[in-house]
C-alpha cells in the first residue's frame, strides 16, 4: 500500500498536468481547470498538513482558494506583472470571477469525495 503523503503528491502532479491539458485541448469549458484548481488545493493542503482533518483541510482550502480569487481585485502594476508570466497566472489568475469561487469549491468537495471513496476502499482491502 502506497503511504498516504505520497499518494498526495502523486494526486498533485496528476491533477497539475491534467490542468495544464485541459486548457490546451479544444472544447473543454475553461471552468474544468478552476475546478481542478481547487482539487489541486485541497491534495496540497492534505499533502503538507498531513495530519490535520478533513474538515481543517476543507477550510484551509477554501480560505486560501478564496483569497487568491479576491486577490486579484487588487491590480496595481507589480502583482500585474507577476500574474501576466504563465506561473504567476496559473497560481494567482488575472480576473475576479465569483463562478471562480464556486469551481474551487466544487473541486475540493471532489477531492474529499475522492478521499473517502479511497477510504473506504483501504478499510475493505484490509
Amino acid at each position: 500500500m502506497i503511504k498516504p503523503r505520497a499518494l498526495y503528491f502523486i494526486l498533485i502532479i496528476t491533477t497539475i498536468i491534467i490542468g495544464i491539458l485541459s486548457r490546451h485541448i479544444p472544447g473543454i469549458p475553461l471552468f474544468i481547470g478552476d475546478i481542478l484548481w481547487g482539487l489541486m488545493v485541497y491534495f496540497i493542503m492534505r499533502f503538507l498538513f498531513i495530519r490535520k482533518t478533513i474538515k481543517w483541510a476543507i477550510v484551509a482550502s477554501l480560505l486560501f482558494s478564496y483569497c487568491i480569487e479576491f486577490s486579484q481585485l487588487y491590480q496595481a502594476p507589480w502583482i500585474n506583472n507577476i500574474r501576466h508570466t504563465v506561473l504567476g497566472g496559473l497560481i494567482l489568475g488575472e480576473t475576479f470571477l465569483w463562478g471562480d469561487m464556486l469551481s474551487y469549491t466544487i473541486g475540493i468537495a471532489i477531492g474529499v469525495w475522492a478521499e473517502k471513496i479511497v477510504g473506504r476502499l483501504n478499510t475493505q482491502s484490509s
